[in-house]
């Protein structure tokens, strides 16, 4: 059994899948409490499910790529099981966590979307950088901007682990708090070969519109 804040069929709106249609599992509960997050209500809400009352429903959203999300999906103790009965179903499978629990808690045959937190965030010190030796090519990191000074601290955390040679690197602004023309300029000044996204379905629909 899982706790479940919600499952529904939208736009993947981050990450390299950015654009592609995609079933979203959100579990519920997370144990950090990022200073931007805009996802609280998956704290305390929810409803408990079994893995075959999950797979049920992603089939009849009928998409080959789905998202295990949260809060904190790796909090829960099934949800290995559970990504790799989604794997066994042949569907794509991307896992976005908060970098602060073991990634190998989830196939590596996944894609882990793994969060590296900067300062604004008040939870950098709850990162676990041992994750970055569990990374393969396939997976992503991610590091959410709000201000220069996360950038400077992202860009020497990207250096000094070599992170652009292990997979690919993602950087958003905080959606309403910093510039995308600014974080723009500060990639291209770097020269990191990472990649810059925006929270597309923020763009598309309303940024405090669920289940999209």
């Amino acid at each position: 059994m899982l706790y479940i804040t919600e499952i529904y069929k939208s736009l993947q709106g981050e990450s390299t899948w950015s654009g592609l249609a995609c079933i979203f599992i959100r579990l519920s509960g997370c144990n950090l409490r990022c200073s931007w997050c805009d996802t609280e209500y998956s704290f305390t809400s929810g409803d408990k499910l079994s893995i075959d009352n999950i797979l049920d429903r992603v089939e009849q959203l009928n998409c080959d790529l789905v998202e295990v999300t949260g809060g904190e999906p790796l909090a829960q103790d099934k949800v290995g099981e559970l990504v790799q009965k989604l794997l066994d179903l042949g569907k794509t499978v991307l896992v976005e966590t908060g970098g602060h629990m073991d990634i190998n808690l989830v196939s590596k045959e996944s894609i882990r979307i793994m969060d590296i937190k900067c300062p604004a965030s008040k939870m950098s010190h709850k990162n676990d950088l041992k994750n970055i030796a569990k990374l393969t090519p396939k997976d992503e990191v991610k590091f959410v901007i709000q201000n220069k000074e996360d950038f400077l601290w992202a860009e020497k955390t990207i250096r000094e682990y070599k992170l652009e040679k292990k997979c690919t690197v993602i950087m958003s602004t905080v959606f309403g708090l910093m510039d995308r023309e600014e974080l723009a300029g500060l990639i291209l000044q770097s020269g990191l070969n990472i990649r810059m996204q925006i929270q597309l379905h923020k763009l598309i629909w309303s940024e405090d519109t669920k289940g999209v």
